[in-house]
């Protein structure tokens, strides 16, 4: 499970390093694509594929899923650790992302989500500013 925040930068040849603790949860190899709200996803193998497999089942005739699967799907890139623990992260996706220096890892359960740290500084601002409302707005099932 990936849990927490951390603060890393990217160099100039668009490596990352990646926590410590995070890249045992990692393994061999992992896939990083386009996520949501302008951050990348970074999943494990084994949980890309249950994504993957979702998407795929996406019905094809409703162009929102179209774009969805397009988006995550062509956008994904398989990417392994260096003996340095860093991962490279392709232009395109930085571009996407925004992720120029200062980005941060931040463990959202099954993945690691990439931020540029002045967009996750404002996120976080804005979501901790209406957490109430959002929290009344979350079915938590139970």
């Amino acid at each position: 499970m990936f849990i927490g925040e951390y603060r890393h930068t990217v160099d100039e040849k668009g490596r990352l390093a990646l926590p410590a603790k995070f890249r045992k949860l990692l393994g061999s190899g992992s896939v990083v694509t386009r996520g949501i709200d302008n951050c990348l996803f970074l999943y494990p193998q084994k949980a890309w594929q249950q994504v993957a497999q979702r998407l795929a089942k996406l019905p094809f005739n409703q162009a929102n899923s179209r774009a969805f699967s397009r988006s995550m799907l062509a956008g994904a890139m398989e990417v392994g650790c260096d003996a340095q623990g860093r991962i490279l992260i392709p232009e395109y996706l930085r571009k996407f992302a925004n992720l120029d220096k200062k980005v941060v890892v931040a463990g959202v359960y099954d993945r690691l989500e990439l931020w540029d740290q002045a967009s996750w500084l404002k996120y976080t601002r804005l979501t901790e500013k209406s957490g109430s409302e959002i929290a009344e707005q979350v079915d938590f099932g139970g």
